[in-house]
């Protein structure tokens, strides 16, 4: 069952949304296959450690965090992935790993790489690993109200057999 907190959010808002259920799936690339759902209309949710200060980052599946980048924007030399143990008790109604990207349901800062505003619709976790929430991007940034900068870039990926050969040769 979605997050109720967000829920309620959503309806209180008068958002339109869709909730999609799939069966259980970790990450990113395999919520999209399993749901039916293009991977760059999928948002994931992670959580970075600015310095010390936890921070929520969304992206496409299909996309990375470019650390380098977020170091630059922040003229920082400390930006790293949060642990599980280290955020799973700022979302006590989520299963871990499965938060909205609706940090301000949460009390986190929340930014949004720029090639997700390109989707008309996203996707995300509902707070669990079986369902997905759909709604309109413009709702989305009406209602976080992130900051907005690009932060990620596409996940390369090579063919099995090219990828065997790469790895053999060095």
């Amino acid at each position: 069952m979605p997050v109720k907190k967000l829920i309620a959010f959503l309806d209180e808002n008068n958002v339109k949304y869709l909730t999609i259920r799939h069966s259980s799936a970790y990450t990113a690339q395999e919520i999209a296959a399993k749901a039916h759902v293009s991977g760059k209309e999928v948002a994931k949710t992670v959580i970075l450690k600015i310095d010390e200060r936890m921070v929520m980052a969304v992206l496409p599946a299909s996309y990375e965090v470019d650390f380098y980048l977020f170091r630059e924007i922040f003229g920082t030399k400390k930006v790293t992935l949060a642990s599980e143990a280290e955020f799973k008790y700022f979302f006590p109604d989520c299963e871990v790993g499965a938060m909205p990207p609706f940090g301000n349901l949460y009390d986190m800062e929340v930014f949004v790489a720029e090639s997700l505003t390109e989707d008309k619709d996203i996707a995300f976790n509902a707070g669990s690993h079986t369902e997905l929430i759909k709604l309109s991007y413009e709702d989305f940034e009406r209602l976080v109200q992130p900051r907005i900068f690009k932060f990620s870039k596409k996940i390369v990926s090579f063919p099995k057999d090219l990828e065997e050969r790469w790895v053999e040769d060095y």
